[in-house]
Formats: structure tokens, C-alpha cells, sequence
């Protein structure tokens, strides 16, 4: 068996079975994957596929074990790669980071400037998505790093390191009767249209949850998966709206106001996630230190080595 073999099995795995797109995936004929993973089988006594006709169709009970052992010898050639690669320029290579508008848009631009002042030779690479899709990326080593709020903190085969905490904020006009109110509450914030997050980004989970746990059903007018988006609405008087605080700057947001509401739907953290048993170049390390100041390399190889309690907000 050689490497070649485990390549073509994960990529047939990650392209849904279809052997024609592995093969373009790994510039190699389809034929050619075909046969390795027909003579790995034969090697091994198992079918690691099923299939009908002389098309895959998905993994075997063998199969998946064989998988596995697979995607664990592969990171561990990929490790072997990335510490050459170390050594060889340890301030230069490629970083990617998989992350959320929101992310994106308010928490990482200092962190991404600071760090390109320091590392002027890495090329740096921002992708977006849902957190679910964000966390994806990391897994199948389309990003180094994820940053989310919602979804990742659980997610199978990923590492993840609490970076900030931050609340929710309502935004209004500035002469919306919210801010006439002392101490606002979630009666007051449902008794107008609603203007915040889709259901599977920033925090809103915890607006949905904090709403049911008091019996009440706001409307929830407008979705948007962009604070910049849900902002521009508020501004045209078409209800409250419901951000996450970093994204609302006093100076910039000039046409509105923001009232605190943590104490409503509690806090949030944001967290940075890695691929399990991943090696991490040591510039990924300053970015992580960069994103929360709290951490240093010790602390992120214990948690990488299993040690979770050794740090938490």
C-alpha cells in the first residue's frame, strides 16, 4: 500500500464518490484512482466501497474504519510537511482563516493588521461562511483556523480556544421610545418588529431562547447574516434591531443608538478553532495570541493536548 492509495480513498470520499471529480481534484487520470483503490482492497481482503455497476456509491463497515486510519496517517504526513516547512521559513508560508461576516467585518481587522506587520511574508486568506460551514473548512483542511461563535465549540475533530466575550446591543433611531426606558426588557424589545441575526449566526440562539423562556413570540421582521445589513433597516424606521455590540460604533453608526441588553441574553464568546492533532506553524500561534491577548503558546498546546480545563473566559 503507499500513499497514493489513502489520497485517492479520502478524495473519492470528500468528492460524494464521484471518482471522475477525485481525479481532477488530484490531477490524475479516473482510471488510474480507480485501480489504486481496487488494489488496496485487495491488499487489505475488504471492500472499502460499495458499488453498483463499476460506480461507488459509499463506504463499507470496513470501509469506514479504513477511512479513518486514513484521514489519521494523512494529517500525520501533513504534520510532517508543515514542521519541514517550518524550519525551512518559519516567517512565510500561507495562513488561512475561515470565519463569520461579523468576525470578519468588526473583530479582525486590527488582529489581521497587527499580524501582517509581523509576518509581511505569509500570505493571508479570509473565507466566510455560516459557523457550521466555517468549521467545515478546518476539518477538511481548507482553513487553518476557524472563528465562530455558534456551532464550533462542540464540532467533531475540532480543537477550540475561547478568544473574547461580547454581549448583544439593540439598535433604534434616536428618537425611538426604547430609550426613554430605564431599565429596558424583553416585553418592551417585543412589542416592535424585530430586525436581527439568521438563526445561525451571532448569539441567536440566545434571543430566541431568552423571548421563549418568557412566553413571547416577537416579529421578527427581517433576518440578515450582516450587522451592516440589519443597521441600514433600523435606520429606514422599520423596527428595533438586535447586533452584536462590536458591531456598533458610536462615531460611524452616527444615525443611531445602541442600549445594552447582556443582561437579557447573556454573553457570548467567540472562539478560534483547529483541526485536532493538527501542527501548527508558529505564526498561527502569534495570530492566536494576537486574537486573545489572555493566551500564549503554552496554554494553546495544552488545550491542543487535551488539557481543556487548563483555560477558559
Amino acid at each position: 500500500m503507499n500513499l497514493h492509495q489513502f489520497r485517492f480513498v479520502r478524495e473519492a470520499v470528500r468528492q460524494n464518490y464521484n471518482l471522475t471529480e477525485a481525479a481532477k481534484a488530484l490531477y490524475t487520470s479516473q482510471p488510474g484512482v480507480s485501480k489504486a483503490i481496487i488494489e488496496l482492497e485487495e491488499e487489505l481482503g475488504v471492500d472499502i466501497f460499495t458499488r453498483h455497476g463499476k460506480r461507488i456509491r459509499g463506504l463499507t463497515e470496513p470501509g469506514r474504519a479504513v477511512l479513518k486510519s486514513v484521514e489519521l496517517i494523512m494529517q500525520e504526513i501533513d504534520g510532517l510537511k508543515r514542521i519541514g516547512n517550518e524550519y525551512a521559513a518559519h516567517d512565510s508560508g500561507s495562513f488561512t482563516i475561515a470565519t463569520t461576516h461579523t468576525q470578519a467585518r468588526y473583530a479582525l481587522p486590527k488582529v489581521v493588521q497587527a499580524f501582517t506587520l509581523k509576518f509581511p511574508k505569509v500570505r493571508l486568506s479570509l473565507l466566510q461562511g455560516n459557523p457550521r460551514q466555517v468549521a467545515d473548512m478546518v476539518r477538511n483542511d481548507q482553513a487553518d483556523l476557524a472563528l465562530a461563535t455558534e456551532a464550533i465549540v462542540n464540532a467533531d475533530g475540532l480543537v477550540t480556544l475561547p478568544c473574547y466575550q461580547w454581549e448583544h446591543v439593540v439598535v433604534v433611531p434616536p428618537d425611538h421610545p426604547l430609550l426613554q426606558s430605564k431599565a429596558i426588557t424583553l416585553e418592551e424589545i417585543a412589542a416592535f418588529p424585530l430586525i436581527t441575526y439568521d438563526s445561525a449566526f451571532t448569539g441567536r440562539t440566545k434571543i430566541d431562547h431568552a423571548f421563549s423562556l418568557r412566553n413571547l413570540k416577537p416579529d421578527v421582521l427581517l433576518e440578515a447574516i450582516d450587522a451592516d445589513v440589519i443597521k441600514t433597516y433600523v435606520e429606514l424606521g422599520m423596527g428595533v434591531g438586535i447586533i452584536a455590540g462590536m458591531a456598533f460604533d458610536a462615531e460611524r453608526d452616527s444615525g443611531l443608538r445602541s442600549i445594552p441588553v447582556g443582561h437579557l441574553f447573556g454573553t457570548n464568546i467567540s472562539r478560534a478553532a483547529v483541526k485536532q492533532g493538527a501542527y501548527l506553524r508558529s505564526y498561527v500561534y502569534t495570530f492566536i495570541e494576537l486574537l486573545a491577548p489572555t493566551m500564549n503558546r503554552k496554554l494553546i498546546e495544552q488545550v491542543m493536548n487535551g488539557e481543556k480545563d487548563m483555560y477558559e473566559l
